[in-house]
């Protein structure tokens, strides 16, 4: 496309100033000049206004141009509009060409200078000024320009940056790093041509003196230093002195102006220092006026520190320490040049770095270091205030379970005395009776002769103490005293249990001894009831013996015990006296204080239950008393552990008061830890025989094993508990997934719903599972003997002469009491407990057993388990079955609909014309093609397969699951 010709009033879009003509967008072409037709056309008045006022508002024209611009026709505003609209449109060609098409030539060429003076005359408009200085790398662009060998485009270069400076927010851009070296390059360099070198020098002169005096510096006089100081140091000076040489006013003005701000700047530094001149070339003398101005100040030892840590700073000349140098130089000038806002006039090395904060921050460093440590001392009280708190919580949750306690005690004992009372006056009654009876029959006449021995006589004084005291309970596993009228002799009803067609499958129990069925459950249950309603035949089928028995598969559990063995150790053994020293760190207490809390029996609840236990590891041997006696006149001179060790042993029966502490603190938690072991036992063995469900159960089991067993095994009247378990081990002839306990419960669904129920009724059976009697009866053991411990020694207390702070008596006493009272009701639980357990094991037959709690128990309680995932199995199978039926249904809803669509588009092609038979025909080729004509005898084929392979199955799933539910 060629170039666009220049009008006689300006360029491109700006000929709307110079006249009333239209402009005219020519072609370099071979045709005449003509006008170029846009393709757009004019949008309406309203919309054409508003795109022409946002192109005037770029323009950024005065009032007076504004309003003559708008009273243009809209013809013109719109031509206006489209050729200022065809510029950006060079933005992604110059953008897509490669950086390389501006050759040498052409940047030698006066079409960079012209470049240049476009970017100038852009920034003499304020929305074209924001736009260049709003693009981070305009200006960094526009000095680059600086590298062509053209003195006018450089002064230009020089021209833009110069005014930069000036406008608010420039003045940062033009002072970046690194960027005088050129600046000075060019200043010192000569051109041979006078006044092309003038204009340059002149420009590059007012660049420095715009970038030194505007901006920051135009009223920071630390910044204007440290700026000439980089000029200094690049060299300006002879080249100033060189300067002076052209004789040019104008230049020598801007030279006259850089050396006078110089001159007021450095008297200003001077008077700083009371002195005439500082010489900033001189190390020595800088240093001198540092050191002079700084000494016997609170500055002194940080400058000190400074230099102390800048010998540190590495010296060689080969490697790489430079920058760590310029570095603290960025820094030095962050510090001095940053203003009171935060602000840095020149660029920081360091991000977010407030001189002003961090320097109040070490003003008030002292401040902060007293908040600090009155902090700490106020955090101290308030951790020992919150351990006091917590040591007083505990007290008084203690004392507050020792009164309700008590109370619960004192009620108990009330009731028990009324109630003992009672007992007394009726039975002093019945005694009043007894004396009378006797009085007359003494005084009235014989009627016979005494009986040989002696006439029975009883001795009036005889009172309900001289009575026999009761029986003890007998022990666990001992079968109770024969019946003073036993059953034995009563005939057994004689068994007839129906014989199946076929063997069957046996059920492994273990029969129960006919001798042993009188007085148990096993004497009310009549199975015979139970043949009248099960399915023989279908029972039959399910458990015939001409199936492959499936290996019965069990799983045994190893428990290995692990005993922690305590090593014992001596007084003076190292290992040990560090143990103690740890536990004596955790209690935090002196050993005056843990003396006094164990004679006054931890009152305050210094001492935990677990510090405690850890104290009684720790008590002095004889040994380590006789060792310690010796060298008591060095007791000051002795370790914490041994001086420990030496001061408790001087507390009278200092291991009996720990332990009767230690007693007393566990006595509630051991005991709530037994009381609800005895109450499963005695619960769940109440429930076992009380339990309707579970006998009504037993008679069906016992009537399904009658029938599968014969020979020895059968016509039992009984069974072991135990077999209740090998239930589910006897599967089904016909389906692996059913077992005999799956069938049971089919049974039981179908004819004793209520059955179902049972688990309610049993309740208690997890936990008693849980108890082993012998830890249970030897931790009741335990309590006795410590109970009876801690009444020896206060027996042994009360004889002492006591200390006054010694509270062990009083204490102790009133814990004897409430604890005895409560240990006795344990006791008197847990003969109970034995006694229903007793009661279970001869209602089930299993009195000669021997069995414990956890085993009797848990059988019971695995049985139910599986019976209750059994139900949840033969609930799933028929979930799968009503789903298997559904899909069938819907299946063969949907086939259904197909055949009838398939029927009435035969219908409709039999009623059509000879040409519909010709889609008929269609119609059959493509179902031939598609296969949808076989379809129909493809289904009748896999039904009848289907049915074929699985019609034992499904015929027998239907009797053995559907039957049951009619």
């Amino acid at each position: 496309m060629a170039p666009r010709k220049r009008s006689r009033h300006g360029l491109g879009f700006l000929c709307c100033f110079g006249g009333s003509d239209l402009p005219e967008i020519n072609l370099r072409d071979n045709h005449p000049l003509q006008y170029m037709e846009f393709s757009s056309p004019i949008p309406n008045p309203e919309e054409l206004n508003i795109r022409f006022a946002e192109l005037v508002d770029e323009l950024d024209l005065t009032d007076k141009n504004r309003e003559a611009v708008f009273a243009l026709p809209p013809e013109k505003k719109w031509q206006i509009y489209c050729s200022k609209k065809k510029v950006p449109s060079l933005t992604p060609c110059t953008a897509a060409q490669d950086k390389g098409y501006m050759d040498h030539a052409t940047c030698e060429s006066r079409i960079h200078t012209s470049l240049i003076g476009c970017i100038k005359a852009l920034m003499n408009n304020s929305q074209g000024r924001a736009h260049v200085l709003a693009q981070p790398e305009a200006i960094s662009t526009i000095a680059q320009s600086l590298r062509t060998e053209n003195s006018k485009t450089k002064v230009a270069v020089l021209e833009i940056l110069g005014a930069v400076c000036l406008v608010p927010g420039g003045h940062k851009r033009c002072s970046e790093r690194t960027r005088f070296q050129t600046l000075l390059n060019e200043l010192d360099r000569s051109l041979g041509r006078y006044r092309d070198e003038v204009n340059l020098k002149t420009a590059i002169m007012s660049f420095i003196n715009a970038v030194l005096n505007a901006g920051a510096g135009e009223d920071n006089l630390e910044f204007r230093l440290h700026l000439r100081y980089e000029f200094l140091m690049l060299g300006i000076q002879p080249v100033i002195d060189k300067l002076r040489q052209h004789e040019n006013a104008i230049l020598d003005k801007h030279l006259d102006f850089f050396e006078m701000v110089r001159n007021e700047d450095d008297l200003e530094l001077a008077r700083r220092f009371d002195m005439v001149h500082v010489d900033t070339k001189s190390a020595s003398q800088m240093f001198e006026l540092i050191h002079k101005k700084l000494k016997h100040t609170e500055a002194y030892p940080c400058l000190l520190s400074v230099l102390h840590h800048c010998l540190q700073m590495p010296y060689k000349r080969n490697g790489g320490y430079f920058q760590q140098w310029q570095l603290l130089d960025r820094i030095l000038q962050q510090i001095v040049l940053q203003d009171e806002r935060g602000v840095d006039p020149d660029q920081a090395p360091l991000e977010n770095f407030n001189v002003k904060n961090i320097v109040n921050m070490l003003i008030n460093e002292n401040e902060v270091k007293q908040w600090r440590d009155q902090a700490e001392k106020f955090r101290k009280e308030h951790a020992e205030l919150v351990s006091r708190l917590e040591r007083k919580e505990r007290e008084c949750e203690t004392k507050t379970l020792e009164k309700e306690e008590m109370m619960r005690t004192l009620n108990k004992m009330k009731d028990k005395l009324a109630r003992e009372s009672q007992e007394l006056r009726q039975a002093r009654g019945q005694v009043a009776e007894l004396v009378a009876q006797l009085s007359e029959i003494s005084t009235g006449p014989v009627s016979s002769p005494p009986p040989p021995g002696g006439p029975l006589t009883l001795s009036s004084s005889m009172t309900n103490n001289d009575l026999p005291p009761p029986p003890p309970p007998l022990p666990m596993g001992m079968p109770l005293p024969p019946d003073p009228f036993p059953s034995s002799d009563v005939p057994l009803r004689k068994k007839c249990v129906p014989q199946p067609s076929h063997p069957l499958k046996s059920f492994n129990w273990v029969k129960l001894n006919e001798e042993r069925v009188p007085g148990t459950i096993w004497n009310e249950i009549d199975d015979m009831k139970v043949f009248r309603i099960l399915d023989l035949e279908d029972f039959e089928k399910m458990f015939s013996a001409y199936q492959r028995h499936q290996k019965e598969l069990g799983s045994t559990e190893d428990i290995h015990l692990a005993s922690r063995k305590v090593k014992e150790l001596s007084v003076i053994d190292g290992r040990r006296a560090q143990n103690c020293i740890i536990l004596l760190s955790k209690l935090k207490l002196s050993n005056e204080e843990i003396r006094q809390a164990i004679l006054k029996m931890d009152e305050q609840e210094d001492l935990a239950k677990d510090m405690l236990e850890q104290l009684l590891k720790f008590i002095p041997e004889k040994s380590d008393v006789d060792l310690l006696e010796e060298h008591k006149h060095e007791i000051e001179r002795m370790a914490r552990a041994d001086r420990f060790l030496y001061e408790m042993s001087r507390i009278d029966h200092y291991q009996q008061r720990l332990q009767a502490l230690f007693f007393k603190k566990k006595f509630q938690e051991r005991l709530a830890e037994a009381k609800p072991k005895v109450e499963a036992i005695l619960l769940a063995s109440r429930e076992l025989i009380r339990s309707k469900r579970l006998a009504r159960m037993l008679e069906v089991v016992l009537a399904i094993g009658n029938f599968m067993n014969k020979g020895q095994r059968g016509g039992a009247y009984g069974f072991r508990v135990a077999s209740l378990n090998k239930i589910a081990d006897t599967k089904s002839s016909i389906d692996r997934n059913i077992s005999l306990l799956h069938y049971l419960i089919m049974i039981l669904e179908k004819h004793f719903p209520d059955i179902l129920n049972m688990p309610s009724e049993l309740q208690h059976l997890p936990e008693a599972a849980k108890v082993n009697l012998a830890e249970l009866e030897k931790e009741v053991g335990n309590l006795r003997r410590g109970l009876r411990a801690v009444e020896v020694e206060l027996e042994y207390q009360k004889r002492q002469v006591r200390d006054p702070n010694d509270k062990f008596v009083p204490v102790m006493s009133d814990f004897i009491t409430v604890s005895s009272f409560s240990f006795s009701e344990l006791e008197d639980q847990l003969n109970e407990a034995r006694a229903k357990f007793s009661k279970a094991l001869m209602h089930f037959g299993e009195q000669d057993s021997k069995m414990q709690p956890d085993e009797f128990f848990g059988i019971f309680d695995a049985f139910l388990q599986a019976f209750s995932e059994a139900r949840q199995d033969l609930e799933a199978m028929r979930r799968r079955k009503e789903e298997e039926e559904r899909r069938a249904r819907m299946e063969a809803m949907l086939k259904e609909q197909r055949e009838r669509e398939r029927w009435q588009r035969q219908r409709k092609v039999h009623a059509g014309s000879a040409l519909e038979e010709g889609g008929e025909f269609d119609d059959l080729v493509s179902a031939l093609r598609s296969g949808e004509v076989f379809d129909k005898d493809l289904c009748k084929l896999k039904r009848s397969r289907k049915r074929s392979g699985s019609q034992a199955l499904e015929a027998t799933r239907e009797r053995a699951i559907n039957r049951l539910n009619y």
